[in-house]
């Protein structure tokens, strides 16, 4: 029998292990998905280099989440066939042509399609990231894993709007785009050495499958459909709200800087801290209350988004944030654990469903916004958070029923 001592220290390697994984996994996540967010802080600046209105640059900005949800699609067909260290690692290396290529865009046409191509490397990598993680751990470790790479999706909000917001404060627009390509290759070498080369983990019954067949399966299964239009409408919410409270910040009576605007994005600092939670409290509460908790929080911060002041805005967009990044973080951990088999094609369906939300509340929504002002583009918003309340009662699976 063991000693006293040497279990606890088993048990201090075991917690230092577990921490620098979640490390790895939330810094491998913000540097996947830093140029998504990034430039959402610097709307206004597009706007008036292009002279074009907050709609189209939102748009266009936006138009990203095509390419992802393109890329979703693509990595869910082709999901067994892809190495999924090699994808994650060129995804992440191939991101930094068109970051740089962004510098020099000379209209909004040539600027969309750019974000288009970042799409597709981000969602690529994005995807088989998320395979990794739910082939590579246990049912145990899983949402702890999950949790972690939204956390850093999370960072990536905060951080990433605050350096592009500096960056192009100092130095411009050109140099901010240089400033994150570089991003995107340290995220490749982070990869390289720290995501580990591991064997296909299909049976070769599995593998002569055809990929349509798996989508079949996942499309066949209530809880992963209505965890897929959760997606959609969880980024379509999020997407409303952060691309044009930025318009609504700049514009009197709030008449915020650039630079303070920037600074604003500290709204996402008690995401950081609360998603780690998801996954534990997914455990401790099942899935379904801990969703609903998730959007309600969001759902209170809806109505303060609307008031002539900035304390309430600000408070409005924590709530918003702390909400959505936590139902995320639920829905993207479920689908792991709900896919019966081929869990790289489910996570593909899921992001290509999540991604297009993204792109249709910018459209939407921005149409609302310039049509009707920001109260009814919030309304919009509400309207997609009580759709998702309402599909989370099928997030159940025959082994979570009890707690679900």
């Amino acid at each position: 029998m063991p000693h006293a001592a040497e279990v606890r220290h088993d048990g201090a390697k075991g917690s230092a292990a577990a921490v620098w994984r979640f490390i790895v996994i939330a810094i491998t996540a913000f540097v996947t998905l830093v140029d998504l967010f990034a430039t959402q802080a610097i709307l206004p600046e597009l706007m008036h280099h292009y002279g074009v209105t907050p709609a189209a640059m939102g748009t266009a900005v936006n138009a990203s989440t095509l390419g992802m949800a393109v890329a979703g699609l693509a990595v869910a067909y082709f999901s067994n066939a892809i190495d999924r260290r090699m994808g994650i690692l060129l995804s992440l290396a191939l991101l930094a042509i068109p970051t740089t290529l962004l510098a020099h865009a000379p209209d909004l046409l040539t600027f969309t399609v750019l974000r288009v191509v970042q799409g597709l490397c981000m969602a690529a990598a994005f995807t088989l990231t998320l395979a990794y993680l739910g082939e590579h751990y246990s049912a145990a470790d899983s949402a702890t894993a999950f949790a972690a790479y939204i956390t850093g999706n999370v960072a990536s909000n905060l951080v990433g709007r605050l350096l592009a917001a500096g960056v192009t404060d100092h130095f411009g627009l050109v140099s901010n785009f240089y400033f994150f390509a570089i991003l995107n290759l340290l995220g490749a070498v982070l990869v390289f050495f720290t995501v580990e080369k591991t064997p296909h983990m299909k049976e070769m019954r599995e593998a002569r499958r055809s990929p349509f067949a798996a989508w079949l399966d996942h499309l066949k299964n209530p809880a992963l459909r209505a965890s897929f239009a959760i997606g959609f409408c969880i980024l379509f919410a999020f997407i409303g709200t952060f691309t044009y409270v930025n318009f609504v910040l700049v514009e009197p009576p709030l008449s915020v800087g650039m630079m303070t605007l920037g600074f604003i994005y500290f709204v996402f600092l008690p995401s950081i801290l609360t998603t780690p939670l998801a996954g534990r409290a997914v455990q401790r509460f099942g899935t379904r209350p801990t969703f609903w908790a998730s959007l309600a929080v969001a759902g209170l911060g809806l109505p303060l988004l609307v008031l002539p002041n900035l304390s309430a805005v600000l408070i409005g967009m924590v709530l918003v944030g702390v909400g959505t990044f936590f139902a995320q973080a639920c829905a993207t951990g479920f689908v792991g654990r709900a896919a019966t088999s081929d869990r790289g094609s489910a996570s593909g369906l899921y992001l290509a469903s999540y991604f297009f939300g993204g792109l249709i509340g910018s459209a939407v929504l921005g149409v609302i916004f310039d049509m009707y002002g920001w109260a009814a583009c919030v309304a919009g918003i509400g309207v997609s958070l009580i759709v998702a309340a309402l599909l989370a009662i099928f997030l159940k699976t025959p082994v979570q029923r009890q707690a679900a």
